[in-house]
């Protein structure tokens, strides 16, 4: 089953499983963002639009999903907000934006449960300008970590929902033009971490 069929299947029922626990992570996440005023922000994967409560007036957002199910849900949030928020479908591994058109790139819960990590970390790095941020929550493996029943389940889960063998000491060594402002626990005992990273001028 593809990504898409399975978050359309999943879209009716995603934010009574997934909003309460991730609420304050989220929250917590996006504080990170500061002032954001005359900034471009894409929000990839944005799913059933959880974090636009959550987001500081004055940029203009963009959102992107793969499916349709779960747009037509973040589209009813967007307009019960007063912040300007274009969605559009779109493939976290294959974005259709011109390179270094955002200020800042929002990856929730996006990087562990695409099929390609590596592309969908590429294309976040192509779409940021030089001197971008990018705010990252998801749930990594740490380099060298074994954690035998995450990988042992990962290739039944991942086709349900999402990955649980994502390493972002991986992701990251492909990128050497980034630099990590911070990488802290967020949830779970450290499995989700909040992570900053800036793109350095070439």
């Amino acid at each position: 089953m593809s990504l898409k069929h399975t978050y359309t299947l999943w879209a009716p029922i995603y934010d009574l499983i997934v909003d309460r626990a991730t609420r304050g992570p989220r929250r917590r996440s996006l504080e990170r963002l500061g002032d954001v005023r005359g900034q471009e922000i894409l929000l990839p994967g944005i799913g059933s639009g959880l974090d636009l409560p959550f987001l500081p007036p004055g940029a203009r957002y963009h959102g992107m999903d793969l499916t349709p199910a779960m747009l037509t849900r973040a589209h009813r949030v967007a307009g019960s907000l007063d912040i300007p928020v274009e969605l559009q479908v779109g493939d976290a591994m294959a974005m259709p934006y011109d390179t270094g058109r955002f200020d800042t790139i929002i990856l929730h819960l996006i990087l562990a449960v695409v099929p390609e990590p590596r592309r969908a970390f590429a294309e976040t790095v192509r779409v940021l300008r030089p001197g971008g941020r990018i705010l990252i929550l998801d749930k990594f493996l740490r380099s060298g970590q074994r954690a035998p029943l995450r990988r042992l389940v990962n290739p039944v889960i991942s086709r349900l929902a999402t990955r649980t063998d994502v390493v972002f000491e991986e992701l990251l060594g492909q990128h050497d033009h980034l630099r990590v402002i911070e990488d802290t626990p967020a949830l779970a005992g450290g499995w989700f971490r909040h992570i900053v990273l800036e793109k350095l001028e070439v």
